[in-house]
């Protein structure tokens, strides 16, 4: 084979060779036990296939071979064996052998349709967070061929269930390479200092803090960094707590600007992945909760045992207050700030206190005039009274530390060995419940035990994550979330991490099983109740069975929600008409995958239901206690302008009367491109300018974006929504 070469992945052009297509065979297959129990293919079947390769293809007419075309003609061979043997475990066996040997990607038309932003490259937005740039094109074309790798590392049965709808894994793209979010102590870094890199061997290494400008930006750098080790949001737990030392000494006009700076600067770091802005949160207590008062500080690259948390309380106010001022007036041409979300700390400690009124006040008037916040409601006793360590996080996740034993805590608490809280989850996989409606048949317990069959299915894509999670830890893959000072533990406890299963379209599903929906009949709020208690406890027998930690959730379902019924319309088409929400008639008319069709979040009514804002807190309230992963209630206001003492009046009866644990009211807005004019509600143009160049704002699951980078079906869900004034309340 003299003078014949192949264009090889690596960037080269090399002589022919068919012994490197045994040994790419032999290498390649050698770790398909660990995934699906096959072993790899042997020596002499290897060099029979290669044999075989080198004969099919024309030498005299092409003397350069893409070694895309030798791929091809492998998995063709491969599939030819597949289609000659008799046993369904020979099938089996060379189709992982084939999915071993496949290339992953884009066909090139395809990655040049992302590349000028053409709609038909990607038909669905699945995160609004992303606009088009250079770096989002990168990221489009890196998705897929991720998403590709996960699919062929899954056993078939796994990803088809993916593929067809049955249930979903969050994040795909990531699922081959790191966990899901993550929350973080401060603490950690005022003690050691800031490692980005997490090993000081690419990124410089910060000694701790000295100055509170210093620290403001260490926070903010450790949002960003530890988006390169995770898939998901990144969050700071108990913020102004932590950072309060800082601000010993500073005016109040000081403390003000340090905020400004912490605002605009998550805010402008416009470099997460695909060109976005880190999707981040910030845990906010108007003072310092009960459970820190007494605990020594972390300054300054020490511990202080002769102050506690509990001096800097007014700090701790000023902070607050500073906060919210600063996104009450938004950027500089008034625009709200959709990062880092503010979880407003709702505490008795706090809320039964007049003192801190003034302060939530602040916040309740930036969710009159932006929506911005996100109320964090620790006063259910389910919640645990705040005397616990408990926060929400991303799209509403939630996480909580595990007091596994009082001195282990106790210990977390006063940062005692160097031990620390972390919190965040593993993965994220997505039930579609109505298609289980569809196959019960009205059957309750055919309901509960598809459901349960379902997390069976999720148990074993978990252990999936874990294996490949174990590898990726070996290999030092995970440095920022694993890194140590000297002896000490590691900024991230990988084993508190969760597992989280979650729920969309309970509505749908009951609704199709009763014939009723969530807000038309007890009947219906009852099975709904039923199978999500169902699925708790059977979490807590898995949890047990498998030694990890399971919660169940209300999926943010941002694209999930609108994936499930375009599936449902292709393979339950009789039954999903039934009950998918959108507008069904043009859907049905549309060649694509990007339809104007949705199922409920979690376990939320139906947006549009028309029932009163008190109907819809009584009933959806109902869910919280249940779903220990997280949920989130949402009340759309359809006023431009409300009263912010009403709004107040409002968020503090939500929180001392109901099990609401988290909730956020929602305002609609309009930006003009032309003139940067803000307008309150949905208009088609601008009232200042008049000019038609303009989009919407509005919270798309868990967190305020621009609406042109929504896909169909949440554009939809955006137009069905029933929007509540104030005097409704």
């Amino acid at each position: 084979m003299e003078n014949i070469f192949v264009r090889t992945t690596k960037d080269q052009l090399r002589p022919w060779n068919k012994q490197a297509i045994v040994d790419q065979l032999i290498r390649e297959t050698s770790s398909l036990e660990e995934f699906s129990g096959f072993s790899g293919i042997k020596k002499d079947e290897a060099e029979e296939i290669a044999s075989e390769v080198e004969k099919r293809i024309n030498f005299k007419k092409h003397q350069i071979i893409n070694a895309s075309l030798v791929r091809e003609i492998v998995n063709q061979i491969l599939l030819e064996k597949s289609q000659k043997v008799r046993s369904k475990e020979g099938i089996r066996k060379y189709d992982a052998w084939r999915r071993m040997c496949s290339r992953v990607g884009l066909p090139v038309y395809d990655a040049y349709l992302i590349d000028i932003g053409d709609p038909n490259s990607f038909e669905r937005s699945e995160n609004a967070n992303v606009q088009g740039t250079p770096e989002t094109s990168h990221k489009k074309k890196a998705d897929a061929l991720s998403k590709s790798q996960a699919l062929s590392v899954l056993p078939p049965h796994l990803a088809d269930m993916h593929l067809k709808g049955d249930l979903h894994i969050g994040d795909m793209e990531y699922f081959t390479t790191r966990p899901f979010c993550m929350d973080y102590d401060l603490r950690f870094f005022w003690r050691y200092g800031l490692r980005p890199d997490g090993n000081g061997k690419r990124a410089s290494t910060a000694g701790p803090a000295m100055k509170p400008e210093v620290a403001i930006l260490h926070a903010i750098k450790v949002l960003a960094a530890g988006q390169t080790n995770c898939a998901g949001g990144q969050g700071i737990y108990n913020f102004l707590t932590f950072v309060s030392p800082y601000l010993r000494g500073l005016s109040y006009k000081m403390i003000k600007q340090l905020m400004q700076m912490l605002i605009y600067e998550a805010t402008q770091c416009y470099v997460a992945r695909g060109g976005q802005l880190v999707f981040s949160s910030l845990q906010l207590s108007p003072g310092v909760p009960k459970i820190w008062k007494d605990r020594s500080i972390v300054y300054q690259g020490k511990v202080w045992n002769n102050l506690t948390y509990g001096d800097f309380e007014q700090e701790v106010q000023d902070g607050f207050k500073a906060i919210m001022e600063v996104m009450l007036q938004g950027d500089h041409i008034g625009r709200p700030f959709s990062f880092p979300k503010p979880e407003i700390d709702m505490q008795p400690d706090f809320m039964n206190k007049s003192e801190y009124d003034d302060l939530y006040r602040l916040s309740t008037q930036l969710a009159a005039k932006f929506g911005t916040p996100y109320f964090d409601n620790q006063m259910p006793e389910y919640r645990g009274s705040g005397e616990g360590i408990s926060c929400f996080q991303c799209c509403s996740y939630h996480f909580a530390s595990d007091k596994e034993s009082d001195d282990e805590f106790e210990q977390k608490m006063n940062f005692e060995d160097n031990k620390h809280f972390s919190m965040g989850g593993w993965q994220v996989i997505s039930i579609n419940s109505p298609r289980l409606a569809y196959l019960a048949n009205g059957n309750d317990q055919t309901l509960f035990d598809l459901h349960k069959q379902r997390m069976d299915t999720a148990i074993e894509i978990f252990k999936v994550k874990q294996n490949l999670m174990n590898k990726v830890l070996k290999a030092d893959r995970l440095p920022f979330l694993t890194q140590r000072f000297g002896d000490g533990t590691a900024l991230v406890d990988l084993n508190d991490l969760v597992y989280t299963i979650g729920v969309v379209g309970i509505n749908e599903m009951v609704q199709f099983h009763t014939g009723s929906q969530l807000h038309e009949s007890p009947d219906a709020m009852k099975l709904a109740i039923r199978t999500l208690y169902e699925m708790k406890a059977y979490a807590r027998e898995l949890e047990e069975k498998h030694g990890i930690t399971l919660a169940v959730a209300r999926t943010p379902a941002e694209s999930v929600s609108q994936k499930f019924p375009v599936a449902d319309l292709i393979h339950y088409p009789e039954q999903a008409k039934q009950v998918v929400k959108g507008d069904l008639q043009t859907a049905l008319h549309l060649n694509s995958n990007d339809l104007p069709v949705y199922y409920s979040n979690g376990s939320h009514y139906y947006v549009g239901a028309p029932i009163t804002l008190a109907q819809k807190i009584n009933g959806e309230q109902t869910f919280f206690p249940i779903l220990d992963g997280g949920n989130i209630f949402h009340a759309f206001l359809g006023e431009k302008n409300p009263d912010p003492d009403a709004l107040h009046d409002f968020v503090i009866r939500v929180a001392k009367n109901t099990n609401i644990g988290y909730f956020a009211v929602t305002k609609d807005m309009t930006m003009c491109g032309s003139c940067n004019h803000v307008d309150q509600g949905l208009s088609k143009s601008c009232s200042f300018c008049g000019s038609q160049n303009v989009d919407w704002l509005s919270r798309v699951t868990g967190y305020l974006q621009a609406v042109s980078g929504w896909n169909a079906g949440k554009k939809q869900e955006l137009m069905d929504r029933r929007r509540y004034a104030l005097g409704e309340i």
